[in-house]
């Protein structure tokens, strides 16, 4: 028990500097001398050199809550050295006792453990759901197409504000608000699209060293992360076609009498010729297709190249799967696996194809014809240097899935929760609507805790509850350390609140100019709710650990003594011949 309570304070005095609107960036530098600025918790944690177990786990667990809800690393860490101080204190009531016998004060701090993950998952729902969700707000999705600032920005904002410079929350939350417009269509489900955007991120921005970040915007279409191997004036001129391939074409796949099919049944042509005359008719069919590019995830061989030079097809070769996924997906098209196939419905028309310089890079970018109201568009993002480009592409990426857990659908099958680290997301409590939000700055704690500390829960469940709603005022606390007396003010001024009717038109919480986050910041509920419940389920997993066991050789696991065993065998009857 000593050994995670000091473990976990070793991790809280790392991510403590940087937690909150006012905390600070934290200095790593490397074995090569380069040097990390971060204020991401997850990047700080992932950034550690750690030796010792308990802390690895901590941090694991911490890591795979941020990758699943993009958000909560340092409070994750936070929430969790508050329980484990809070279970110590509870199960060391008498310190002689403690003292005397350990082992029992382990004992009791383990089933003090498993009790909270046991409350949460079958009493939290209530407490949430009386005292908590009467006095949220749902955003509506389709106000993230309405003018600047929306209330969406309000949600994003607050969040870049405990990753970035506060100088740039505005503009960054504003940009990603318009991104998220031009990738989703009216009256249709966020979640399908944020998904998406979540899925095809790498594809979807283009990082550029050198530049402030105020230089970061959109640019419509497709970037496609390489230069045109065989470069053509022509395709910058207006709309062109465009043909996807999957396989190089080399002279030896054609051999001298080979039956070539190109385009519809009627159309097969004998070749008896050598392999260059057969490319070259195939780059003649392209021709007369009107193919002008040529999209290759391969490379090409340097006849194709020059053939396709002489006929003004500009090539761009080698490119991602991940760049080539997004444009299938947006023009439609169907790859081929070789020229032999070509027909013309694998021919896609784009609206434009050229060479977009982006600092010290050339891309490809390109263009796709009008869609509804979907506006397919690739984000630029600037930084003065390559981590901290890296770090704003990162928080918008964690903000994405932060907005993805947001509006996150109810299922109608909730999976069954369970205590392991590894477990799924946790299933949205039933009146719970998706895009629920309140007031950034401890507004959720400061509900929870109260209602906690009013609950109606059995007896034995009393201690329970109050070692959590304690636990819960460590994080505003922390929010508010620059100046207690705002914590007592915004806690008493939502206590207040809490005793008008959840029905009346005052009920919604709004700590005004007094929450030093922003008068108008937002956070989700659901992000919350998953936090506390992943905390719970770390303490009751770290408090099972009976003992760390150092070892200085590689443990012989089963199937090393199996294959060991195997080779004896071996030489054993080799031996016997």
């Amino acid at each position: 028990m000593e050994s995670v309570v000091q473990t976990v304070g070793a991790l809280e005095a790392v991510v403590l500097r940087a937690f909150g609107p006012h905390g600070g960036q934290v200095l790593f530098t490397r074995d090569t001398g380069q040097a990390m600025l971060s204020r991401s918790g997850a990047r700080i944690l992932t950034a550690l050199r750690l030796d010792n177990p308990l802390a690895r786990i901590i941090v694991d667990c911490a890591s795979r809550h941020s990758a699943r809800t993009g958000d909560g690393s340092k409070s994750f860490i936070l929430l969790l050295a508050s329980l484990v101080r809070k279970i110590k204190c509870a199960a060391c009531t008498d310190q002689q006792m403690s003292l005397s016998y350990p082992s029992r004060a382990c004992s009791k701090a383990r089933c003090l453990a498993d009790e909270l993950l046991s409350f949460s998952l079958h009493h939290l729902d209530n407490v949430l759901g009386v005292g908590v969700l009467p006095y949220t707000q749902c955003l509506m999705w389709d106000e993230v197409h309405a003018a600047l600032p929306c209330p969406v920005q309000k949600l994003l904002s607050a969040f870049f504000h405990t990753r970035l410079s506060q100088n740039h929350c505005s503009f960054i939350s504003g940009l990603l608000c318009e991104l998220l417009s031009n990738w989703t269509i009216k009256d249709n489900q966020p979640y399908s699209s944020l998904q998406f955007l979540n899925d095809s991120w790498p594809a979807l921005y283009t990082p550029v060293v050198g530049f402030p970040i105020v230089y970061s915007r959109l640019l419509e279409g497709q970037v496609i992360h390489r230069d045109f191997a065989i470069p053509s004036t022509q395709t910058a001129q207006g709309p062109v076609k465009a043909i996807v391939l999957t396989s190089p074409l080399h002279p030896k796949f054609i051999e001298a009498g080979e039956t070539l099919e190109i385009g519809g049944k009627g159309d097969i042509l004998h070749f008896s010729s050598f392999a260059e005359s057969s490319l070259e008719c195939v780059i003649s069919y392209l021709c007369s297709l009107g193919v002008s590019v040529l999209l290759s995830s391969v490379k090409q061989p340097a006849v194709v190249l020059a053939l396709a030079a002489q006929a003004c097809i500009s090539v761009v070769e080698c490119i991602s799967q991940e760049d080539l996924d997004l444009f299938i997906h947006l023009s439609e098209a169907t790859a081929v696996s070789g020229f032999w196939n070509i027909q013309s419905k694998h021919v896609v028309s784009l609206a434009f194809c050229k060479a977009a310089v982006l600092g010290a890079h050339r891309y490809v970018h390109v263009g796709f014809p009008d869609k509804q109201d979907l506006k397919p568009c690739s984000l630029v993002v600037c930084g003065a240097g390559e981590g901290q480009t890296e770090q704003h592409a990162l928080a918008m990426l964690d903000a994405i899935r932060m907005l993805l857990t947001t509006w996150q659908p109810p299922t109608s099958a909730q999976p069954e929760r369970n205590s392991s680290i590894t477990s799924n997301c946790p299933p949205r409590h039933p009146n719970c609507p998706q895009g629920c939000v309140l007031t950034a700055g401890g507004t959720f704690e400061f509900l929870l805790s109260h209602s906690l500390q009013n609950n109606s829960a059995p007896r034995h469940t009393y201690m329970i509850s109050c070692i959590l709603a304690d636990s819960l005022l460590c994080l505003p606390r922390l929010i508010y350390s620059h100046k207690p007396l705002h914590f007592v003010q915004i806690q008493s001024k939502v206590i207040k609140r809490t005793h008008t009717s959840p029905m009346s038109s005052e009920s919604s919480i709004n700590v005004g100019s007094e929450c030093c986050i922003q008068e108008s910041g937002l956070e989700s509920v659901f992000c919350k709710y998953q936090l506390l419940l992943a905390v719970l389920q770390c303490v009751s997993q770290l408090f099972r650990i009976d003992s760390v066991i150092h070892t200085r050789r590689r443990l012989k696991t089963i199937a090393n003594i199996s294959c060991k065993e195997e080779e004896r065998e071996e030489e054993e009857e080799q031996v016997e011949e």
